[in-house]
C-alpha cells in the first residue's frame, strides 16, 4: 500500500490512463485528462477566494459532478471537505457548519422538498447585503463564501460554482506545486458526521491515507482491473 496523498494518486492515474473515461455522470463524460484540468481549475479558484490548507469547506448536495470535482479540488490544496447530510434541517445545518468552522459552503439550490438556498438565507440573512466572499453572519460566524451550483434567482452575496474555476490565474497556478510538496498522507481531507442517534452528530476527521487505504482494500477485495467500471448509486456524503 503506497503512502501517498489523493492528488498524487490522481496524477498517477492521469499519467497511466489520461484519454480513458474517468467519470460518466448523467450527461457529463470526463476523461482522466478532463478531470485533472477541471480539478486544477477549481482548486486555483478556491485559492483565489483565499482558502488555505486546513480551512473547512462544507458541501450540501445530492450526488452531482460538482461534488466529485470539489472533493478532488479541496484535496489538491489541503482544504478539508465537510460532508453535510442532504436531509439536514436548519438546526442541524447550523450545528455542522459551526462545530467545524466552515469558511465556505458549496450547495445545490434544492433537493426534493428542501430549499437549501432558502435555508441558508434564513440562517444568514446578511447574504442579502453582502458582497460575494464578504459574508459576516451572526449565526454562522466562520462562513465567508456561499457557492451555489446553479443560477439563482437572487444571487446577492453568492458565488456561482462555474465562476470559481475562472477566478484563478498564473499566481494561483504557480502555487499548486508548492502546496503539493507540503501535503502529507496523514493530513486531514474530510469530515464526515455520525448519525447522532446517541446525541449530537460527531464530526469524524479522515486523512488522505484513510481514504486511500479504504479504496485500495475494496478494489483489491473486489478484484477490479483497469478495464472494469463501477456503477456508484450510494449517497456520496457518506
Amino acid at each position: 500500500l503506497a503512502f501517498a496523498t489523493i492528488p498524487q494518486l490522481l496524477r498517477d492515474a492521469v499519467s497511466r490512463y489520461g484519454p480513458r473515461d474517468a467519470l460518466v455522470f448523467q450527461d457529463h463524460r470526463l476523461s482522466y485528462y478532463d478531470l485533472d484540468r477541471a480539478v486544477d481549475a477549481l482548486a486555483t479558484g478556491f485559492l483565489a477566494l483565499g482558502l488555505e490548507k486546513g480551512d473547512r469547506l462544507g458541501i450540501w448536495s445530492p450526488n452531482r459532478l460538482e461534488w466529485v470535482l470539489t472533493q478532488f479540488a479541496t484535496a489538491r490544496i489541503g482544504v478539508v471537505l465537510v460532508n453535510i447530510n442532504p436531509a439536514y434541517r436548519l438546526s442541524e445545518l447550523e450545528y455542522a457548519l459551526n462545530v467545524v468552522g466552515c469558511k465556505a459552503l458549496v450547495l445545490a439550490r434544492r433537493f426534493k422538498s428542501s430549499d437549501y438556498l432558502g435555508m441558508v438565507r434564513t440562517l444568514a440573512p446578511e447574504l442579502g447585503t453582502a458582497s460575494p466572499g464578504k459574508l459576516q453572519a451572526t449565526k454562522l460566524p466562520h462562513l465567508r463564501h456561499v457557492i451555489v451550483m446553479e443560477d439563482a434567482d437572487d444571487a446577492r452575496g453568492l458565488w456561482l460554482f462555474n465562476q470559481i474555476a475562472t477566478l484563478g490565474g498564473p499566481a494561483q497556478q504557480l502555487r499548486l506545486p508548492q502546496i503539493d510538496r507540503g501535503l502529507e498522507p496523514d493530513d486531514a481531507i474530510n469530515v464526515q458526521f455520525t448519525s447522532g442517534t446517541t446525541g449530537r452528530p460527531k464530526g469524524i476527521m479522515l486523512s488522505h491515507d484513510n481514504l486511500r487505504k479504504n479504496a485500495k482494500t475494496l478494489v483489491q477485495t473486489w478484484g477490479f482491473s483497469a478495464s472494469d467500471r463501477l456503477l456508484h448509486m450510494l449517497p456520496i456524503y457518506h
